[in-house]
């Protein structure tokens, strides 16, 4: 009896491990690794090794400085060095991809308490970041490897140029990632295959992904947008699978996680065609991120037999 271990309800017993969940996103991540270094060469998987070398790195560093309990192989600081190394381009300084890693995991996930504390997805929150900071080096695209694309500029920067349609990849081309852009954000296959891996594995549901797909595909059909071509432009794959459905700064419940992609959708729309950037996926979700706590508490369900506080 000296054994005998009581804690609160629910009882309830899975599997699954952060370190299980994260490997899990990066079995779904390797085709968009793969992609990135056919399309963008071996450039691609030295930014890709180093982003997630220096997270995992400034992980441990951090935690051991400021005697934490070593994280380091729950492997959620190589799920984040790798996303943002997808988001970057392929041309980036390696000493920025480095800056940029160092950023997502001290100042913004182990600052605020590490796994599970952060108030927004770190690898988007470095992305972001970086836009600012290096503005010049994240948008200087590099023509895809073994492709007949002659022009570097992205298919959003190229619909939001008048004139220049006649340029644009075809539809084929943007699903399999013949096109300028992020290294791991051009191929719609590699991405939708790591996304339904996920959803079949249930590390997550289809809610957010088909609720921000969805609403970019609606609203810019309304708009007269080319709604194909937003939809596989920029980072939407990427962010709609991998970076929206980050448990810790996405909602946990059915209607939430609908809530959270429509926003998402929402806010991405209203910058790619009246801002002044082509691209709102990050900052679409950052701004979502800061408004989960919110959505939250809107959706958050009621104890069976509870009553209301």
């Amino acid at each position: 009896m000296n054994n005998m271990i009581v804690s609160v309800n629910p009882h309830i017993y899975a599997k699954d491990t952060t370190q299980t969940i994260m490997r899990d996103v990066l079995i779904a991540l390797f085709p968009a690794v793969i992609a990135s270094i056919v399309f963008f060469g071996v450039r691609a998987l030295l930014v890709e090794v180093v982003c997630v070398a220096v997270a995992m790195a400034c992980e441990w560093a951090f935690e051991k400085i400021t005697n934490r309990p070593i994280t380091v192989m729950d492997l959620s600081a190589a799920v984040t060095g790798l996303l943002l190394a997808l988001n970057l381009p392929a041309s980036i300084p390696i000493w920025q991809a480095m800056f940029g890693s160092f950023v997502a995991i001290v100042v913004v996930k182990q600052f605020f308490g590490g796994i599970g504390q952060n108030f927004a997805n770190p690898a988007i929150t470095a992305r972001v970041i970086m836009l600012v900071a290096f503005s010049g080096a994240m948008t200087n695209w590099t023509v895809p490897a073994f492709t007949d694309a002659t022009s570097t500029a992205t298919p959003l920067a190229i619909l939001s140029s008048e004139g220049a349609a006649g340029t644009l990849p075809t539809l084929a081309q943007m699903f399999l990632g013949a096109r300028g852009g992020s290294m791991g954000e051009t191929s719609c296959l590699a991405l939708l295959i790591g996304g339904l891996y996920l959803i079949c594995r249930r590390v997550i549901t289809w809610h957010t992904p088909a609720a921000f797909l969805g609403t970019v595909l609606v609203l810019t059909a309304l708009l007269g947008q080319q709604p194909l071509y937003q939809v596989m432009a920029g980072g939407l794959f990427i962010g709609a699978f991998f970076m929206a459905t980050d448990y810790t700064t996405s909602p946990p419940t059915p209607a939430g996680k609908l809530i959270f992609g429509v926003g998402c959708g929402l806010i991405t729309v209203l910058i790619r065609v009246w801002g002044n950037y082509p691209e709102g996926v990050s900052f679409s979700i950052l701004l979502m991120n800061i408004l989960n706590p919110y959505i939250c508490e809107w959706t958050k369900t009621k104890p069976f037999g509870g009553v209301q506080a």
